[in-house]
């Protein structure tokens, strides 16, 4: 699934695609979908929950998910079939701040740290997703 064409045609010969209904699964039935024009032509079923997607993959309710690959990789009853290819990806970024006044500001602080740092790093990858930076 690593070109765009690959893609589609894993998502055409499928007889059901799962997707959540997160903003993953909005973003894709929304944007992508119909700007590969495909929209029209896959049966998708929106599932409530990533891990209702995947357990429907699971079950034999559907043939494929599509969905963060954090959801995926340690799902049980699928296999990871890789990720889509980078133009069409739909990158999310998680952030982390300090509130403002907040009682924990050096936990805060701290926590941040951590999670930006290069030991935190594996743990992120291994959760199937990529850190953006590192502190020394």
């Amino acid at each position: 699934m690593s070109t765009v064409e690959d893609f589609k045609k894993v998502l055409l010969r499928a007889k059901t695609v799962a997707v959540p209904a997160s903003t993953s699964g909005i973003w894709l039935t929304t944007d992508l979908f119909p700007r590969l024009g495909i929209a029209e032509k896959i049966n998708v079923k929106v599932m409530s929950r990533g891990s209702d997607a995947t357990g429907l993959v699971a079950s034999g309710g559907a043939d494929v998910a599509v969905q963060p690959v954090s959801e995926i990789v340690h799902a049980v009853g699928v296999d990871f079939a890789g990720r889509i290819a980078p133009e069409i990806q739909f990158v999310q970024v998680f952030s982390a701040a300090v509130v403002a006044n907040s009682g924990e500001i050096g936990s805060s602080k701290r926590l941040i740290n951590f999670l930006a740092s290069a030991r935190a790093s594996e743990a992120i990858r291994n959760s199937g997703m990529e850190p953006l930076a590192t502190l020394s």
